[in-house]
């Protein structure tokens, strides 16, 4: 497995790999990394000649400066995991490196990413669409691969894919769970013992409530702070607090879709 920080010594690389003809998947992270991350790269694997990885907390996407401050930094697990899963390359970069502009130039989105997680966390999508953008840029990989536990990420990354015109297929893998429910996060592992214990009703609320109000309810009574519980384009989507951390899901709204499936 190789590293890359400089974006200019990835395309050296990515320019012998496209004229040898070895297709790449590239998986962009925040590290932390969990088995949710992990079903990406393997998906990666299993579609692609080579799987470039990415590994940068992106400060931009941050509103509130104490969620980037404790955001779990664990480089050196991160990189022995993406060994041991057969990464071929893994992109570290610097935030010098990414925003040689001091993020004068920004994506903004002005429909989807003012709703839901936009409302409660102003400029959010534009740091995300922000650095999403310039790593597909610099990747220039034939698919990226994206979790559906952030749907609404993951729907403005597909618009801005196409109306940028930017050439690499955007492939959404289904939510990873606990056997319990709970959607994998590297927030999981801040909750307190009482808390996880109570964290799989959300899952359970936003599956099984009969609307989106009923859910919010639901989860109040439970001890949820709750943001928001949302039907949105065949989605229900979910933000709630348990102690300090923050967490998110959605569940699709379809008769007969199973919401454990898992992408392979």
């Amino acid at each position: 497995m190789t590293s890359f920080e400089d974006p200019s010594a990835w395309h050296d690389e990515r320019r012998v790999q496209i004229r040898t003809g070895r297709t790449l998947g590239f998986v962009p992270t925040m590290g932390a990394l969990h088995e949710g991350h992990l079903s990406l790269v393997r998906r990666s694997r299993t579609e692609n000649d080579l799987t470039l990885v990415s590994l940068f907390v992106n400060p931009t996407q941050f509103d509130d400066p104490s969620d980037l401050a404790k955001y779990p930094r664990t480089l050196e697990a991160d990189l022995a995991t993406l060994q041991t899963e057969g990464a071929d390359f893994v992109f570290l970069p610097r935030d010098v490196g990414l925003y040689p502009d001091r993020y004068r130039y920004c994506v903004t989105e002005t429909d989807l990413s003012m709703v839901m997680e936009g409302a409660y966390r102003p400029g959010h999508f534009n740091g995300v669409l922000t650095v999403v953008l310039k790593l597909l840029q610099i990747a220039s990989a034939e698919r990226a691969y994206f979790g559906e536990k952030d749907w609404q990420q993951l729907a403005l990354v597909q618009g801005m894919v196409e109306a940028f015109f930017v050439d690499t297929t955007i492939v959404a893998c289904a939510t990873v769970r606990e056997t319990d429910g709970l959607a994998v996060s590297s927030r999981n592992r801040r909750l307190a013992t009482e808390d996880r214990a109570r964290a799989p009703r959300f899952y359970d609320a936003l599956t099984f409530a009969p609307s989106a109000e009923a859910a919010a309810r639901e989860l109040r009574a439970l001890g949820f702070t709750v943001d928001y519980v949302q039907d949105h384009d065949g989605r229900r989507l979910g933000a709630v607090r348990l102690g300090d951390v923050r967490l998110i899901d959605n569940v699709p709204l379809e008769t007969g879709h199973d919401p454990h499936t898992r992408c392979r």
